[in-house]
C-alpha cells in the first residue's frame, strides 16, 4: 500500500500544473448554475486525454460522467469523484468551485493512475468522476438523482474550499421560499383608501418572521430580501415580492418551520387586505450525513498527507451553509470534507473569491485531493470496508427517520 500511496503522491504532483491551468481557466471565466459550459468543455477534455471514458452533457447540459473500469470491475465497488464548477452572480467563484473541480479531476486522475500501477493489489471496480453543474441555488445534484445519474454508485466523495478542515462538517437543510403580493394600487395622495397596498403586506410579512424568530429553534435560520417593493412612491404598489431562504438542521425540522413561516405569509395577507401566492420549492436542500466510515478512512489519509483537520471544538459544532450533496447523502454513503485555503475569509465573499484564484490555495488543494483518492483506494482494496459504510449509512437513515416520529 506504501507504493500505492507513493503513486497518488507523484501522479498528482507531476500534473500540478496542468491541474493549476484548469483551475484557473474556470476561475477566469465565472460561469453561472446550468451555464457551465466552459468548465464543462475544460474538465471534459482533460479527462478525455487521460482515458477516461467520458460522457458529456451526461442528463443535464453541463453535467458529465467520466468512467474507469478495472478488468472485473463488477467484483469491486463504483466510487463517485465529484466535481462542481458553477459560479456565484456577481462575484464570481466566491465559493471556490474551481478548486472543488480541480479536486475532482486530480483525485480521479491518481486513483486511475494507481488502480493500473497495482493490479496486485486487487485494486477492482469502476471509478467515476461525475460532473455536478448547478449547487448554488437551483440543487443541480438533486436533478442528478431524479435522472438516474447516480444509480449503481456505492460511494460519493467530494472536498469543499472553507476556512478549516472538517471531516464532518455540518450543512443544514435549505428550502427556497418565493411570495408575491397582490394589492390594489391608487394614487397614494388623493385616494389611499381606494388601494390595497402590496408593500404594507410585504413588510408585515417581514416583521411578522423576525418576531417568530424568538419562539425558533436557535440552529434554524430564516433569511430574506425583499425583490419587489413597487414602482414609485405615489403609487400604492399593487405587487411586492419576496425570497427567503429556510434552514434546519435535519429534513424533519424543516416541516415545522414551513408551518410557523407560513402563518406569517398568511397572516400578513390578512391583515392589509391583500391576497397573496407563496410556494416552497421543490428542489429543496437536505442536511449532510457525513458517513462516520468514510470520514475516518479520510482522516487517516489526511494525515498521512499532512492535512491536520480541525479539532476545536466550537469549530467542529458550528453550523454552515446548505449543499445538494445533502441530498445525495441520504441516497448513497457520503463524505464532504471542508478544507482550509490559506485564509480565513468567509465564503461567498470578494474576498474568497480572491483567495480561491490565489497559487497560495493550490497545496492546500492538491493535499486534499490526495487524501481523498487514497480514501477510494482503501475501499477498493479492502472490500469490507464497503459494507461496514452501507451499515453506518443504514442507522444514520434509520435515525433520520425516528426524529420524524
Amino acid at each position: 500500500m506504501d507504493d500505492i500511496k507513493a503513486i497518488v503522491g507523484d501522479v498528482i504532483d507531476q500534473n500540478s500544473a496542468e491541474l493549476n491551468r484548469i483551475s484557473q481557466s474556470i476561475w477566469n471565466n465565472p460561469e453561472l448554475a446550468f451555464n457551465e459550459f466552459h468548465a464543462h468543455s475544460e474538465l471534459t477534455d482533460f479527462l478525455e486525454v487521460l482515458g477516461f471514458t467520458v460522457e458529456k452533457s451526461f442528463n443535464l447540459p453541463t453535467a458529465f460522467r467520466a468512467t474507469y473500469k478495472t478488468d472485473n470491475a463488477v467484483s469491486g465497488p463504483n466510487i463517485a469523484i465529484l466535481c462542481e464548477y458553477d459560479a456565484l452572480p456577481g462575484i464570481g467563484h466566491a465559493c471556490g468551485h474551481n478548486l472543488i473541480a480541480e479536486v475532482g479531476v486530480a483525485a480521479g486522475l491518481a486513483v486511475k493512475e494507481a488502480m493500473i500501477a497495482a493490479q496486485e493489489e486487487n485494486l477492482t471496480g469502476t471509478l467515476t468522476v461525475l460532473g455536478c453543474p448547478a449547487e448554488e441555488g437551483l440543487c443541480g445534484k438533486s436533478d442528478l438523482l431524479r435522472l438516474g445519474a447516480f444509480e449503481g454508485v456505492d460511494v460519493a466523495l467530494m472536498a469543499h474550499p472553507s476556512q478549516f478542515n472538517l471531516s464532518r462538517p455540518r450543512y443544514v437543510s435549505m428550502t427556497p421560499l418565493s411570495i408575491k403580493y397582490h394589492g390594489k394600487a391608487s394614487h397614494a395622495s388623493s385616494h389611499p383608501w381606494d388601494g390595497f397596498n402590496a408593500l404594507d403586506a410585504a413588510v408585515q410579512c417581514y416583521t411578522n418572521i423576525s418576531h417568530a424568530r424568538q419562539q425558533m429553534r436557535p440552529d434554524w435560520r430564516v433569511h430574506g430580501v425583499i425583490k419587489n417593493g413597487g414602482l414609485q412612491p405615489n403609487i400604492i404598489p399593487d405587487e411586492t415580492e419576496l425570497e427567503y431562504y429556510l434552514r434546519t438542521p435535519t429534513d424533519p425540522e424543516m416541516v415545522t418551520l414551513r408551518e410557523k413561516v407560513t402563518g406569517c405569509i398568511e397572516g400578513a395577507a390578512l391583515a392589509t387586505g391583500c391576497t397573496v401566492d407563496y410556494k416552497f420549492s421543490e428542489k429543496s436542500y437536505s442536511n449532510l450525513i457525513s458517513n462516520n466510515t468514510l470520514a475516518e478512512i479520510y482522516e487517516r489519509n489526511s494525515a498521512e498527507v499532512g492535512v491536520v483537520i480541525e479539532t476545536d471544538e466550537e469549530r467542529k459544532r458550528k453550523f454552515g451553509g446548505s449543499t445538494d450533496m445533502g441530498n445525495v447523502s441520504h441516497v448513497i454513503p457520503s463524505l464532504h470534507p471542508k478544507f482550509h485555503i490559506g485564509s480565513f475569509v468567509s465564503n461567498h465573499s470578494k474576498d474568497f473569491t480572491a483567495v480561491a484564484g490565489d497559487s497560495k490555495a493550490q497545496k492546500y488543494t492538491l493535499d486534499v485531493a490526495k487524501a481523498l483518492a487514497l480514501t477510494a483506494l482503501d475501499i477498493y482494496r479492502d472490500k469490507s470496508l464497503l459494507e461496514k459504510i452501507k451499515m453506518d449509512f443504514e442507522a444514520d437513515i434509520s435515525k433520520q427517520k425516528q426524529t420524524m416520529m
